[in-house]
């Protein structure tokens, strides 16, 4: 699967073209009034990402699943979204509390982090993970996984944050990336 990625420059254009900034966007925690339009970006992404899915998920499962997540709000996961000056959500990241004997060693998850392919490569996927290994942190948690295919270029972004290939026991890279130390994940992606 060769899942293209546009350029920096092009969406630089494409910014200047709307008259937005990239340090304009504002990122926030999500709440339950997003959910139609979180269920609406999960699907644009979702499908910019995998593009070769034949049937995606409709927005009627995005919606639902959202739905109950929200339902289920017991403290063991959040969502940060980014919105622009519109308000109009461009994209999320979500994390979650993980423990699993496969990985014993790490406690956190960043289970989701999508962002409008038009938005790539401007930083923001950088500020969305410095978001989520802030919040991790804050709940005494200090390392993550994270669970992807591993043909996605965003690897490259990934590896760019520190993330660190995991490798099955035969030496296999299913997707996986791990941050040993959310500290130092947290000093390299400003917010800001």
């Amino acid at each position: 699967m060769n899942i293209p990625r546009p350029s920096k420059a092009a969406n630089i254009r494409r910014l200047k073209r709307r008259s937005e900034k990239a340090e304009s966007f504002i990122i926030r925690e999500a709440t339950a009034e997003d959910i139609p339009a979180l269920a609406a970006l999960h699907i644009k992404t979702w499908a910019q990402t995998y593009w070769t899915v034949l049937h995606p998920p409709t927005y009627k499962i995005r919606e639902w699943q959202w739905r109950d997540q929200f339902k289920n709000n017991d403290g063991s996961w959040f969502c940060f979204v980014i919105g622009n000056s519109k308000g109009e959500l461009i994209g999320f990241a979500k994390g979650k509390n993980y423990s699993h004997s496969d990985l014993p060693d790490f406690a956190g998850e960043l289970n989701k982090i999508y962002i409008l392919r038009e938005y790539h490569r401007l930083g923001l996927g950088k500020r969305l993970i410095g978001y989520v290994a802030r919040k991790f942190l804050s709940k005494g948690i200090t390392n993550m996984v994270l669970f992807g295919v591993a043909e996605n270029p965003s690897g490259y972004f990934h590896e760019a944050v520190g993330g660190e290939k995991l490798y099955s026991k035969k030496g296999e890279f299913h997707g996986g990336y791990c941050w040993r130390d959310l500290k130092k994940l947290a000093s390299i992606c400003s917010i800001t």
